[in-house]
């Protein structure tokens, strides 16, 4: 698939994340998504990953299942999308959006505080159109 321009490609995670239910949606609060060109090599090796796998997304943040009661006036929460291994993994532009609607379902799911598990059924009934 052709690179796309940081703009392009941020109208496709717009397209995606607008495909999130909106119970979702709804309930993110000062999170934001933030498209980067690749994940860093340290942050690579940080996390165990090494080529030739590779990091499509990653949730920075606290889990709302870990906030206490005095959280609060901190900077958002991030969803980082990796426009570059998106673009290589997928074929076509079609396949660009459903690559990164399911990155931003797993991240978003870090954010909500589900655990990997909960991650992969809620991403398998999505698929599927079960909401």
């Amino acid at each position: 698939m052709s690179t796309l321009d940081r703009k392009e490609f941020e109208q496709l995670v717009a397209e995606a994340l607008s495909s999130i239910p909106r119970r979702f949606r709804d309930a993110m609060k000062n999170i934001a998504i933030v498209v980067e060109d690749e994940p860093l090599t340290e942050l690579l090796a940080e996390m165990g990953i090494e080529p030739p796998d590779t990091l499509l997304g990653l949730y920075q943040g606290t889990p709302l299942t870990e906030r206490t009661w005095g959280y609060g006036n901190t900077l958002p929460d991030r969803v980082l999308i990796f426009q570059g291994p998106h673009e290589r993994d997928s074929d076509d532009e079609d396949d660009l959006v459903v690559a990164i609607g399911e990155t931003l379902i797993h991240e978003i799911g870090h954010y909500f505080g589900l655990s990997e598990d909960e991650i992969q059924e809620i991403e398998e009934k999505y698929w599927r159109g079960e909401e």
